[in-house]
């Protein structure tokens, strides 16, 4: 049965509906990797999960690692599956014959198929594997490039600081037999290493906080597309991650022409209330669009303004915050980091 919005999370993992599951692998990944899974997903599918995300609340860190591990585990059981190896061929052997009669047939083949050593590495993409071993010894490093295919290799070595290639070039070039047994003790360290890299991080919390990070760092496009998805059945939601999404201090990163735009629609009062509480650099950034006279005037009524409730600061930057929203729908603003840094501007 789907779980209820805010319902509180049963202790068990086999408790769990699947996009539950998902909701909480998001979660535990971060925020950076959650966008970009999120803009692999069909649309229906990308809803589903946000929506759960948003309602999830606290996460147990004993009912998060259980989620994590058994995605790890799955994703590692796929890759074996797909590759082959001795467990697929035990598990075929024995749907197809007597228990006995397979265990025969395995002892006969085992000392003739034995899986790759860094298989579970070596479908991961350069960027991701890079990222995962570049803290290891230059040893090690030699020591997985060279069970590499040759390309990827040549990545991996390539996206290493200048003198760690140096030296991982160096021990690959003076390589000559390896102990299997060596192998085999790295490869379960760095195997145990990426699962527990996955589940070390700490109880967290989903709901509409950590929507709206993830979508902050995603695409236009593919922010556009949730928020649209979800706002058909649930408006309040959508209104709650976009008021989350850029507050009135991130105004700092619309680019000048922006600025000035936004201020031909902001009452010069409501601006002096708003930026009562703002940070001197985002003060700067608005008096440096506006004319010497402008500003000055701005500065004075923020001097004689008065004690000011802190409710009233808020609400005007609120308005503030929802022009430029409005102005960056129809595309007179432009705001740096919202996903839209690959495009140019022209």
């Amino acid at each position: 049965m789907p779980r209820k919005p805010n319902e509180k999370l049963p202790d068990h993992i086999e408790d769990l509906e699947g996009v539950t599951k998902a909701a909480i692998l998001l979660l535990a990944v971060g925020t950076e990797q959650a966008a970009a899974v999120l803009k692999g997903l069909p649309p229906e599918a990308v809803e589903e999960v946000t929506r759960e995300l948003a309602s999830l609340g606290r996460v147990p860190r004993q009912l998060q690692s259980a989620v994590v591990e058994e995605f790890y585990n799955q994703t590692i059981a796929s890759e074996f599956a797909a590759e082959g190896g001795l467990d697929y061929a035990k598990a075929i052997l024995r749907n197809s014959m007597d228990g006995k009669q397979a265990d025969k047939v395995l002892a006969q083949i085992q000392t003739q198929v034995q899986r790759k050593p860094f298989s579970f590495l070596q479908r991961a993409e350069s960027d991701n594997l890079l990222t995962f071993i570049q803290d290891e010894h230059p040893q090690t490093i030699a020591l997985i490039v060279c069970h590499l295919p040759h390309h990827k290799g040549a990545e991996i070595v390539g996206g290493l600081p200048t003198q760690k290639q140096i030296e991982v070039i160096k021990r690959i070039a003076n390589m000559e037999q390896t102990n299997p047994d060596v192998i085999k003790e790295v490869e379960r360290g760095l195997e145990s290493r990426l699962a527990n890299m996955l589940t070390q991080s700490m109880e967290k919390a989903g709901g509409v906080p950590t929507v709206s990070e993830i979508l902050n760092l995603a695409d236009r496009a593919t922010e556009k597309a949730i928020l649209e998805g979800l706002e058909t059945e649930d408006p309040d939601l959508v209104e709650q991650i976009r008021r989350l999404m850029f507050v009135f201090e991130d105004i700092k990163m619309v680019n000048d022409k922006g600025i000035q735009a936004v201020l031909k629609e902001v009452d010069n009062h409501e601006l002096a209330l708003a930026l009562k509480t703002a940070s001197e650099e985002l003060k700067t950034k608005i008096f440096a669009n506006m004319s010497e006279r402008a500003a000055g005037m701005i500065r004075e009524d923020m001097q004689y303004m008065g004690p000011v409730k802190i409710s009233d600061v808020e609400s005007a930057q609120q308005r503030i915050v929802d022009t430029v929203r409005r102005l960056e729908e129809s595309g007179e603003v432009v705001i740096q980091g919202r996903g839209g840094d690959s495009e140019q501007l022209v």
